[in-house]
């Protein structure tokens, strides 16, 4: 590991936003937040994924991957984040090294790809990530980036992140650290309002910033940048010029929403878009902050107002489902931010959360689930649950749907229990006012389907024989009674 990327590591460790780092002693500061990976333990994610997926939804930049072709495979496309524009993200690059290049090193190889990128497609920028191979080999993309943007007069941006540095969590921020590095910060935008925000850990996964941003453009408040999803790369290089900053996923690029903090000054809060009262909370966060930087004090006025009509209207589409799933019982595997805006939304919804997963969330989401599950959210808490516990949870009927992400989905179709997507490979938007009908009606699609009923009566041969053996013991009992 170089020592760039070791420094890089323990910057990202000395995160001031995260309050269980900084009650650590130095030493175990440096160790990281997660259990860090073995060799051969990638299942949940390495650095190199953590960082291609965090910056893969800016849109309109060509993300290059320099290593072996099965690297770029793995990460490509993985999440359903959508583009208002360009398509450019969609379109997998890499230098495919092969064996010559592992033994005389790969950096003129590099160079040539970026120079074919830069001339084939003219992308505002080109992010090339490094991988364990390549920097095992010691190939110097920083160098080769820098030389490259002399060259070609393009940003060219290093992504350290190779997958062995850790887990998926911390390839996020070492992605955000070379957004913080390389792009913000370096152009000014045309235009500059008191409404300028950004919106970071942010992913637009089914276009659920599409959901939001009309609720914004009532209030005239101008996303000036989203990092990462639907993001353009000038947006991102002038976000610290926004008044405030909105972190959706804290987890993920936390480090982005400090750091521009000791910069710039720009005061940030953690906010959901899951949920009615949840996507008031943020609104009005929003209008807070905005205000006190400077916008005109009827914002929050005119915020209520929108808040009053939004809440409304949801609540009045929302009533048809809140009989029918009163008392509905759903086990939430899932993690991060999700963990507690979810079941704030499900509760709202009438149904009753029996287990929701912790594995992947931090200490303050923990304690926002405390805060909105009360007494009993220690127990329903899970560290971590195996398929075989999941099974049988569902089996007893302790719940009656599973909220999870795909991996987990045929665990459920094995007790023959609904189950609905809830991760990032859903087809679904279920963010703000709108997203929340959705949400609660997919949930109610999925308790009722007439398949469940179907899937759980007994085969038709097992119920011929089980009719035969009942009137085989009917004949037996009537001969046995008359003698």
């Amino acid at each position: 590991m170089s020592p760039s990327l070791k420094n890089k590591i323990l910057q990202v460790f000395e995160e001031p936003g995260c309050d269980k780092n900084q009650a650590k002693s130095e030493k175990e500061r440096k160790k990281g937040c997660t259990k860090q990976l073995t060799p051969g333990a990638a299942a949940g994610g390495c650095a190199f994924d953590g960082a291609k997926i965090a910056l893969q939804p800016i849109v309109d930049v060509a993300h290059l991957v320099h290593g072996p072709i099965a690297c770029e495979g793995n990460s490509w496309d993985n999440r359903h984040s959508a583009s208002s524009g360009s398509q450019m993200y969609r379109t997998g690059f890499t230098t495919d090294i092969n064996e010559l290049d592992v033994i005389y090193g790969g950096e003129k190889r590099l160079f040539k790809a970026i120079r074919e990128v830069i001339e084939r497609h003219d992308p505002p920028a080109v992010f090339v990530y490094q991988t364990c191979v390549t920097a095992l080999i010691g190939d110097d993309i920083e160098a080769v980036c820098a030389r490259a943007a002399e060259k070609f007069g393009k940003p060219v941006i290093p992504v350290n992140s190779p997958g062995f540095a850790g887990p998926k969590n911390l390839g996020n921020k070492l992605g955000a650290e070379s957004v913080l590095d390389h792009v913000i910060g370096t152009e000014e935008p045309s235009t500059s309002t008191p409404y300028d925000i950004n919106i970071i850990g942010e992913y637009n996964l089914s276009g659920e910033l599409w959901q939001v941003k009309p609720l914004l453009d009532a209030l005239g408040v101008r996303v000036l940048s989203c990092i990462a999803g639907d993001g353009r790369y000038h947006e991102i290089a002038t976000a610290h010029r926004a008044r405030a900053n909105m972190m959706v996923c804290s987890k993920s690029m936390i480090n982005i929403a400090t750091r521009m903090q000791d910069r710039w000054g720009i005061p940030y809060f953690e906010g959901s878009f899951y949920g009615i009262a949840d996507m008031s909370t943020t609104l009005r966060e929003i209008a807070r902050l905005l205000v006190e930087r400077g916008a005109p004090a009827d914002l929050k006025d005119r915020t209520e107002a929108l808040i009053a009509v939004e809440e409304a209207r949801a609540w009045e589409r929302i009533r048809a489902y809140r009989e029918r799933l009163a008392g509905k019982k759903v086990l939430l595997i899932t993690g991060g931010v999700k963990s507690w805006s979810v079941v704030s939304a499900l509760q709202e919804a009438g149904l009753e959360v029996v287990g929701t997963s912790v594995k992947k969330s931090t200490k303050e989401d923990k304690e926002k689930i405390k805060a909105i599950m009360g007494d009993e959210a220690d127990a329903h808490m899970i560290d971590d649950m195996t398929p075989r516990q999941m099974y049988a949870m569902l089996r007893e009927a302790k719940a009656d749907i599973m909220l999870s992400g795909g991996r987990s989905q045929f665990v459920a179709l094995k007790a023959r229990m609904p189950w609905m997507d809830i991760n990032q490979e859903r087809h679904h938007a279920f963010a703000g006012y709108e997203g929340m009908v959705t949400m609660i009606a997919e949930i109610d699609k999925a308790l009722f389907n007439p398949i469940w009923d179907q899937v759980r009566a007994p085969a038709p041969w097992d119920a011929a024989d089980s009719l035969l053996r009942e009137q085989d013991a009917a004949q037996l009992a009537a001969e046995a009674a008359t003698g």
